[in-house]
Parts: C-alpha cells; structure tokens; sequence
C-alpha cells in the first residue's frame, strides 16, 4: 500500500477590509436607487475579499493606478475598484468607470 501524501490545503492570507468613505457612499446610492445591484456589490466584496485576484466579476489589474490596483465588474457602466497588500484590501469606488 503507497502511503497518501498529507499535506494540508494552503490557507490564504486573512486580509482586513478598508471601506474608504467614497466606497460607502457608493454602497448607498445604490442601496437607495437599485437594490439589485447593491446586492451584487456585496457578492462581489465577499468575492474579493476571499480571492482578491481570480473569481465573478471579470478581476482586472489597473496598470495606470497602482500595481496593486483591481477592478470588477459592477454593471457593464461600472466598476468596484481596490487595492490589494498582504495585510488588507482598500475598497475605493464602487460606482463609473475607474
């Protein structure tokens, strides 16, 4: 009988998450104006903040930014835009088009 190589699932870095205050206010105007999309933009925070990098939304790196900056795909109009470091992920828009 082979023995089973054991080894353990890597964990992903635990991230903290920083709402900036244009973020919020995003998340409000749509919580106010259209309720079905403020919906998704929780999904999509939750997304992010599992894997910053790859799942729903079509996460893209923003050259021009920052090297660390990612948007996803809000609306086909707008975008839910942040920066990722090893330690937390800054949410900083989540309405237009970067």
């Amino acid at each position: 009988m082979a023995k089973k190589d054991k080894q353990s699932p890597q964990n992903p870095p635990i991230r903290d998450a920083v709402f900036h205050p244009n973020f919020r206010e995003d998340i409000v105007y749509w919580i106010e104006t259209d309720r079905k999309i403020a919906l998704r933009a929780f999904k999509l925070i939750e997304a992010i903040i599992r894997e910053p990098f790859t799942g729903i939304g079509k996460p893209e790196p923003l050259k021009y930014l920052d090297s660390n900056a990612w948007s996803r795909r809000l609306t086909q109009e707008h975008r839910i835009v942040y920066l990722v470091s090893n330690d937390r992920i800054d949410f900083i828009q989540a309405r237009y088009y970067y």
